[in-house]
């Protein structure tokens, strides 16, 4: 099932270029609408875009984007026109017969420069056939380009509805590792699980022993399961010295249903005081 409705989001995409290009470059573009099965025109298309739109941010004023539940409200923020306009371009192409559908895109991923990667892994939630591209999506995972991964990671639903957990996890672990913000994954909440939480709290074993700081995030994605093992990492946690850290600890640990945490954490009244006066959300401890 698509993510969007497809047609409405096509004609937001049509909306918000044509405010963001010239009228020259408009009609341009409108050549191209539903091309041909001809790949060579896609491909030249995809690498020329640039060229005709520059590479401005677009602007965007009233968008009414169609989204599933789970999406954000924009998903196009930050965008550049150029970026745009190849996932707009992508929306072009006949998608009745599968096979060659997904080979047509697959091969613009191997062909592709690191901007044109970009708006591919950024067209994701609008391909058709979605469930036939999670292994692509988890390709780019293991990428280590900062710009890839933000157009996975960022504003964008398609890992949340269609990667399985190992795949899940893997990114929101590597989202941690390259330092990325990580609240502007969707469904991080929804998509929080046992094994992940084992995994992240590992993950702040390592920082620690190395004596790096722990991104205080990471204690939203592992309250729920806070047992045995994970609160002996806390512990190591709240004997440090970094105060964000340990407020995210305490705010973990008081949505936890680990008693043995909630009794360690009353004998330290700094940060109790924290968590009962509901002075600490996750959206602040973000922020800081």
């Amino acid at each position: 099932m698509p993510i969007y409705d497809i047609a409405k989001m096509e004609a937001s995409m049509a909306g918000i270029i044509k405010n963001n290009v010239s009228p020259d470059t408009w009609l341009w573009l409108q050549q191209f609408n539903k091309l041909p099965n001809d790949y060579s025109a896609l491909n030249t298309a995809f690498m020329i875009i640039p060229r005709k739109t520059g590479k401005s941010a677009i602007s965007i004023d009233n968008l009414q984007s169609h989204l599933s539940p789970d999406a954000i409200i924009n998903p196009f923020k930050n965008w550049t026109i150029d970026r745009l306009c190849r996932v707009w371009l992508l929306l072009q192409w006949d998608t009745t017969d599968k096979d060659k559908y997904y080979q047509t895109i697959e091969n613009l991923f191997l062909s592709a420069e690191m901007n044109e990667v970009v708006a591919l892994y950024s067209a994701l939630p609008f391909f058709a056939y979605p469930e036939i591209w999670t292994k692509r999506c988890a390709e780019g995972i293991r990428s280590n380009i900062g710009s890839v991964l933000e157009a996975i990671m960022y504003n964008n639903p398609y890992p949340l509805l269609y990667l399985d957990q190992a795949a899940w996890n893997q990114l929101i672990l590597k989202a941690f590792f390259t330092e990325k913000n990580v609240p502007l994954i969707i469904g991080i909440d929804k998509r929080a699980n046992k094994e992940l939480a084992l995994i992240l709290s590992d993950y702040a074993r390592e920082r620690w022993a190395a004596g790096r700081k722990v991104n205080p995030t990471l204690w939203r994605l592992v309250a729920r399961f806070i047992d045995e093992k994970i609160f002996e990492a806390i512990k190591i946690g709240l004997a440090g010295d970094d105060m964000a850290e340990k407020e995210a600890i305490a705010l973990a640990i008081s949505e936890s249903r680990f008693d043995p945490a909630k009794q360690w954490l009353s004998n330290i009244p700094e940060l109790k005081s924290v968590v009962t006066d509901k002075a600490l959300n996750w959206d602040k401890v973000s922020i800081n």
